[in-house]
C-alpha cells in the first residue's frame, strides 16, 4: 500500500515538473537554442530515471503481492526449533520463570537455593529466547543480588534473670514467650533443664519457620490465664 502511493507521487511528480518545465522554459525570453536543448536534454534524462524507478516500484510491488507470508505461529515455531524447544516446552519454561520470580519477590528461602534454581533456568537454551534473555539473565538476578537474607540462627548470652520464656518473648527473637521450646530443641546438649539456664550461657536462637510462627501465635491467641483467687 505504501509503495503504491509513493509509484503514484513519482507520475505525479513527472508530469509536474514537465510541464513546470516548459512553462519555466515559454517564459524565458533570453535562453538561447543551445541553452534551450541542454536543458530539454536535463528534462529528457531526468524523466527517462523516474520512469526507471517507477518500473522497479512497480517490480518490488509484484513481488510483495506473490510473496507467502507466513503466519505469527509459523513463524514462532520456527524460532523455538532455533533452540530445539516446542511450544509446551517454551509454555512450560514460562511458567517455571514467572514462579521462581515470584519466589524471588517474596524472599521465599533459603536464597542459596533460589540462586541454583535460576542457574538451572539460565542454561537451558529457552533462555536465549527475547521473551525470557533479559528477564532470566539480568533482572532476577539484580532481584536477587539485592535479597539480603536474614541469618537462620542469631547466638544470645544469658544474662541474670533470664529465662527461656523471655527470651523467646524479646521483640528482636520471636515476641512470643510460647515459642520457647524452639530455643530449648536448638540448645539441647547445653540445657539440661529447661527451668534451670545460667548467666554467660550461650544459646542459638533459630529462626522460626511459617508453620511454627502460626502454632506459637495460635497458643499465645488462646491462652487464657487462671483467675485470681
Amino acid at each position: 500500500m505504501v509503495l503504491k502511493k509513493y509509484l503514484i507521487g513519482i507520475l505525479s511528480l513527472v508530469f509536474f515538473l514537465s510541464s513546470f518545465s516548459i512553462n519555466i522554459l515559454a517564459q524565458e525570453e533570453e535562453m538561447t537554442e543551445e541553452e534551450w536543448e541542454a536543458e530539454m536534454n536535463r528534462l529528457r534524462a531526468r524523466k527517462q530515471a523516474l520512469e526507471q524507478e517507477i518500473s522497479t516500484l512497480r517490480s518490488d510491488v509484484d513481488n510483495l503481492n506473490n510473496m507467502q507470508i507466513k503466519d505469527f505461529e509459523e513463524c514462532m515455531n520456527e524460532l523455538y526449533a532455533l533452540v530445539g524447544a516446542t511450544k509446551a516446552d517454551v509454555d512450560n519454561f514460562r511458567k517455571a520463570v514467572n514462579e521462581l520470580e515470584g519466589k524471588i519477590k517474596r524472599k521465599e528461602g533459603p536464597k542459596a537455593d533460589r540462586q541454583k534454581d535460576l542457574d538451572a533456568l539460565k542454561m537451558n537454551k529457552i533462555s536465549a529466547l527475547p521473551e525470557f534473555f533479559d528477564k532470566v539473565h539480568n533482572q532476577m538476578q539484580r532481584s536477587l543480588d539485592a535479597w539480603v537474607e536474614e541469618p537462620q540462627e542469631i547466638m544470645y548470652t544469658v544474662i541474670k534473670g533470664d529465662c527461656l520464656w523471655n527470651i523467646a518473648k524479646k521483640k528482636e527473637h520471636y515476641g512470643n514467650g510460647f515459642a520457647w521450646p524452639v530455643i530449648y530443641k536448638a540448645n539441647r546438649d547445653s540445657i539440661k533443664d529447661p527451668d534451670l539456664i545460667y548467666p554467660q550461657q550461650v544459646f542459638k536462637v533459630p529462626k522460626l519457620t511459617e508453620e511454627e510462627k502460626a502454632k506459637y501465635e495460635k497458643l499465645r491467641e488462646n491462652y487464657k490465664p487462671a483467675p485470681v483467687q
